[in-house]
């Protein structure tokens, strides 16, 4: 059974899905950086200097009544919060990595196109039909 596990684990598919997992990580992170230090800053100053992250409407006070300055703030006082500033950050990470992922994916058909496209080499002749091609050949003359 630890040998079929083996043959498993280091079988080409599972080390490429293991390496694309992490780098899928890596890139989400990425992702989640740009939105949220890149993008967002601008379209928040264009809003009226809106934080998207800090957007909340607080569903209960909590221990400390408010107003409250920021999620954390009202989190830490034990208030109960609908965090769709955070939710809007979500999305676009979403619709960022999904338009990177479309992109990859549609690279990689192009690619696979021109592979089918190209002409297959004709296939050598058999040696019987060769053969047989000196004889008339040699018969003509």
């Amino acid at each position: 059974m630890l040998k079929e596990f083996r043959e498993f684990a280091v079988r080409g598919n599972v080390v490429d899905m293991a390496v694309g997992i992490i780098i899928g990580a890596a890139f989400g992170k990425i992702v989640d950086s740009l939105v949220k230090d890149v993008i967002m800053p601008p379209i928040g100053l264009l809003l009226g200097k809106v934080d998207f992250a800090n957007l909340f409407v607080v569903l209960k006070q909590g221990a400390q009544a408010g107003p409250y300055l920021s999620v954390e703030a009202a989190q830490k006082a034990g208030a109960v919060t609908f965090n769709y500033g955070v939710f809007v950050n979500t999305v676009i990470s979403f619709v960022i990595v999904a338009f990177a992922v479309f992109l990859l994916v549609r690279a990689i058909n192009e690619m696979r196109r021109k592979e089918e496209q190209k002409p297959a080499e004709p296939a050598a002749t058999p040696e019987e039909i060769t053969l047989l091609r000196e004889i008339r050949d040699a018969v003509r003359k």
